[in-house]
């Protein structure tokens, strides 16, 4: 199964910027669909943004205009940038690739992302 690595969570204030990168132990070229979710305390995971092979992207209502998903295949890695960042997108993002095999379905082990206001 493909291993998720994610880095790039931290601390800060409202209004900055954070980016996400998540790198696959395995080559993405041939994954489907490749991800961000989030998880803040109380609440369900949710689908933040979705990146497909050949580049067509969905967000989540909450962040359209702010975030920007993309994935570089020949990196093996999907990144998430965050711009206009808000106490409520406080979260663990964790990282997600779907596919039509079993070794391409993987969650990584997430990042705390803390914006303060």
């Amino acid at each position: 199964q493909v291993q998720l690595v994610e880095s790039g969570g931290g601390m800060v204030q409202a209004g900055g910027s954070l980016r996400l990168s998540c790198a696959a132990s395995e080559s993405t070229s041939s994954i489907n669909a490749m991800g961000w979710y989030r998880q803040a305390p109380g609440k369900q995971r949710e689908l933040v943004a979705v990146v497909i092979t050949g580049g067509s992207t969905n967000y989540a209502d909450s962040v359209k205009g702010r975030f920007t998903i993309s994935r570089d295949d020949a990196k093996n890695t999907v990144y998430l940038q965050m711009n206009s960042l808000k106490p409520e997108d406080t979260a663990v993002y964790y990282c997600n690739t779907r596919g039509v095999l079993n070794w391409m379905n993987a969650w990584g082990q997430g990042t705390q992302v803390t914006v303060s206001s």
